[in-house]
């Protein structure tokens, strides 16, 4: 066996240990969901076949040579029997790609498939695409929202960094061929973070949207928007209603937007979102759940306080640090829910829950009085139904 064979087996043995290594619960957690021990995917799941060129005579070194920087910001979807991610792939060259992962449990051994999607482009080519949410529409459509960022045409001679982002859109019946749509049209200067809502209203096309004035900085848009439009080959939103504000000094602050398309419950829709609040460290990124009417969708009328998830550990290392992001999450037919997030722009996480306990933590627990002293009323209600408890328990105890 000569040099290029042995490094070669040495790759095709790291890779399957990683791609089939067994992925554990971290003991105890919160009791709201469970977090595991290891990333889902990470730069290193990649395919050996889109790294390297396997021919010893045009690469008689095997180099790499397309370097895979991050696989993050995955939308979701459970589709015959498997758990399907559609990552965002970021190469070392920074341009973003979509890809499809599978699992058979949603756990662990997730593959990517032979090739990443090749996604069409509109008449004006996309600079960058990013962040993927897969909807499966009640009109029979699978369909894939994401950002397109393109560099800003007025933008000063030698500013190569002021872009605009918008919300690309395309549908699928395989995930593999991919019909491009015009990008959605908002009365705002820039969007990110659109999702579509997986059933009609009132015959409409119902949207999740983030208003926001530049490509980075919120401005006077007011938190998660949301609109109709009358079709989807040419989408039009006419008017945006904010269903979730920003607030001063909350997780939510800074801006807000979206997570995956929202789960329908007995109780109303329940929604996955990111905050943004700015620290001396930078922004940081959690998530955070609320819920809304089934009839009236602008209507919250559930939402705990502070964040659900927030980057702990290792997650808070890597390209942009202290992020979390999701915009991924699979409700299995037992009840049990998957929630895929992404730390520090790097690698993606799951995390398990049910429907049950989500239901119960965002019913029951307390909202946010926006004031120090609204906080410590909340831990004096749990204490006194603790004590109030605990001595019903020693009264009975008398009987």
């Amino acid at each position: 066996m000569n040099t290029f064979e042995k490094r070669l087996q040495a790759l095709n043995n790291h890779y399957e240990s990683l791609v089939t290594k067994p992925n554990q619960p971290v003991d105890l957690g919160n009791g709201i969901y469970e977090r595991y021990e290891n990333p889902v995917l990470t730069a290193q799941h990649a395919p050996i076949t889109w790294r390297y060129d396997l021919n010893p005579a045009t690469n008689p070194y095997l180099m790499e040579r397309f370097g895979i920087n991050a696989t993050f910001n995955a939308g979701a979807i459970k589709w015959k029997d498997k758990y399907i991610l559609a990552v965002r792939v970021e190469g070392i060259d920074r341009k973003s790609f979509f890809a499809i992962a599978e699992s058979p449990n949603g756990i662990d051994n997730f593959r990517f498939w032979e090739f990443p999607i090749n996604m069409p482009e509109t008449d004006v080519p996309d600079g960058n695409v990013y962040d993927m949410r897969l909807v499966a529409h009640e009109d029979g459509w699978i369909y894939g929202l994401f950002c397109t960022e393109r560099k800003d045409p007025d933008a000063k001679i030698g500013d190569e960094s002021s872009a605009v982002a918008q919300a690309g859109m395309a549908r699928t019946k395989d995930l593999i061929n991919w019909e491009r749509l015009p990008d959605l049209k908002t009365p705002s200067p820039q969007q990110r973070n659109v999702v579509l809502h997986p059933e009609f209203v009132n015959g409409k096309y119902a949207f999740y949207t983030r208003p926001q004035d530049g490509f980075i900085e919120a401005g006077t848009g007011g938190g998660i928007g949301f609109g109709y439009a009358d079709t989807m080959e040419d989408a039009f939103v006419e008017k945006e209603y904010i269903v979730d504000e920003k607030h001063y000094h909350t997780v939510y602050e800074v801006k807000n937007g979206q997570g995956p398309a929202p789960i329908k419950t007995s109780l109303g829709w329940l929604h996955l979102a990111h905050g943004v609040r700015n620290t001396a460290a930078g922004l940081r990124y959690v998530l955070y759940v609320f819920m809304t009417d089934l009839n009236d969708l602008t209507k919250v009328i559930y939402k705990p306080a502070g964040y659900f998830i927030a980057p702990e550990g290792i997650e808070r290392v890597g390209d942009v640090s202290n992020v979390i992001f999701a915009n991924g999450w699979i409700l299995d037919d037992d009840g049990q829910v998957f929630i895929y997030y992404a730390s520090s722009d790097t690698r993606i996480h799951v995390a398990t829950s049910t429907l049950d306990k989500l239901l119960d933590y965002v019913v029951n627990s307390p909202t946010d009085g926006f004031r120090s002293a609204t906080s410590v009323e909340n831990i004096y209600e749990i204490i006194k139904k603790n004590k109030s408890y605990a001595q019903s328990q020693q009264f009975a105890e008398t009987l």
